[in-house]
């Protein structure tokens, strides 16, 4: 579970726009960026917490980062300093800026030696807590010299905050990571401000792997909490984790709509399943492919994924 990180943080100098007693205009404007020059020039060094209880210390503001997980790069971008990437993954696909980078990882094994000559100023990277192997990976960087900032994967939408909190203090930017928080969840309000009346949840079941090996989401899932923000039912939510079903499993709950993050022609292929023509979804052909990185990507989209959860559900309280 996150921990609320509360760290020191130097505020935006806004004094130049109110004590400026007389001049232009324009040289009021220069005296703005000169102080606010001069402020980050005398910035300090500063500590954040890292998800494995290392406190990480920053001489200054990174200039250069090597992201080692398709959420943190959103993140990166979406706190506006994506820019500052040299280095992702193979899977890191939004936005489409971060296609450029150059790949240093799988997401699962990454190129020590390619990170080593990049000198990132950080490595902003991910554990699972109990992922010995990547851990002794990650120190084998830091006794290279390299600074390595470990998040631990989100399983929840409060982790997802926890981990922008971290990150923009990591980046200096706290309060711009305060403000993206703000919008997801403000996002969030609107989809369920819509579904709120919804007075019978519809049954759904969202595949994520298709056939011969199907599997579902089940609760304690990332996945869970997002059908649970649309007002829609999980007809496996008894089920914990990620885990496989069989097609009779399937038949057998009889979805009202049927969700999934496949790709592809997926909606096709489920619609002409031999056996499934009893399901309801079926009959009704409500069956919907769902974006896989949105649904499945604990970062700052979210509250898109609530959202496209709910219209697919209930496009007609979308209109």
């Amino acid at each position: 579970m996150k921990k609320m990180f509360k760290l020191q943080w130097l505020s935006v100098l806004m004094l130049a726009l109110v004590l400026v007693g007389c001049g232009t205009k324009e040289d009021t404007n220069k005296d703005t960026v000169s102080k606010e020059d001069q402020q980050v020039e005398k910035t300090t060094s500063y500590k954040v917490k890292d998800d494995r209880g290392v406190e990480v210390e920053f001489n200054a503001v990174p200039k250069t980062i090597v992201s080692l997980k398709p959420s943190n790069t959103e993140i990166l971008f979406a706190l506006g300093v994506g820019d500052k990437i040299v280095g992702a993954t193979e899977y890191d696909s939004y936005p489409e800026e971060a296609q450029k980078i150059e790949r240093v990882s799988d997401s699962t094994i990454f190129n020590s030696e390619r990170i080593l000559a990049l000198k990132p100023d950080v490595v902003i990277a991910y554990t699972t807590g109990d992922d010995e192997e990547n851990l002794n990976a990650l120190k084998g960087l830091e006794d290279a010299g390299i600074k390595v900032f470990a998040i631990q994967s989100a399983k929840s939408f409060d982790d997802v905050y926890g981990d922008i909190e971290q990150v923009s203090a990591a980046m200096g930017i706290k309060d711009k990571g305060e403000k993206l928080n703000e919008d997801i969840k403000s996002k969030i309000a609107d989809v369920q401000a819509k579904v709120k009346d919804v007075k019978e949840p519809k049954n759904i079941y969202l595949e994520i792997s298709p056939k011969p090996d199907i599997y579902t989401a089940g609760s304690d899932t990332f996945q869970q909490e997002i059908l649970n923000a649309a007002n829609v039912n999980n007809v496996f939510v008894e089920l914990k984790s990620w885990a496989m079903v069989s097609e009779e499993d399937v038949i057998a709950k009889n979805p009202e709509v049927i969700l999934t993050t496949v790709g592809n022609d997926s909606t096709g292929e489920i619609l002409s399943r031999d056996g499934w023509n009893s399901i309801t979804a079926i009959k009704n052909k409500a069956v919907y492919s769902i974006d896989n990185d949105i649904s499945n990507r604990p970062g700052p989209r979210i509250g898109e994924a609530v959202e496209l959860i709910a219209k697919a559900v209930y496009p007609e309280l979308f209109k």
